[in-house]
């Protein structure tokens, strides 16, 4: 199996509005080959003075070339379409992690 993480540092305040892009957009992973799991992630926060919160959406697919062949499809496309229209609620651009499974 294969995870895949995107790692986001949302501005503190825009929480809410962050977990409501992801509550109403089509992600249009039911019918791809291979994807197992969707969970969009939060910390818990320790840090109070830390100006941000940090999300993670959390996927988990049957193998690293199943995930290779969703980022090029035309449903990849589509469920991103128009992700840079929120600026304004990220820190930073979103920071890739891929894990393969071995236990």
């Amino acid at each position: 199996m294969f995870i895949a993480m995107n790692r986001f540092k949302i501005w503190k305040g825009k929480e809410q509005e962050f977990e409501e892009i992801w509550r109403t957009r089509d992600t249009y992973l039911s019918d791809i080959k291979g994807f197992k799991q969707f969970n969009l992630i939060k910390s818990v926060e320790q840090n109070t003075e830390q100006e941000f919160t940090i999300f993670a959406s959390h996927s988990i697919w049957k193998s690293q070339e199943d995930f290779k062949q969703w980022t090029l499809s035309d449903a990849f496309k589509k469920a991103h379409k128009g992700a840079g229209k929120h600026k304004n609620i990220y820190v930073e651009p979103p920071k890739f992690e891929g894990f393969e499974v071995v236990i």
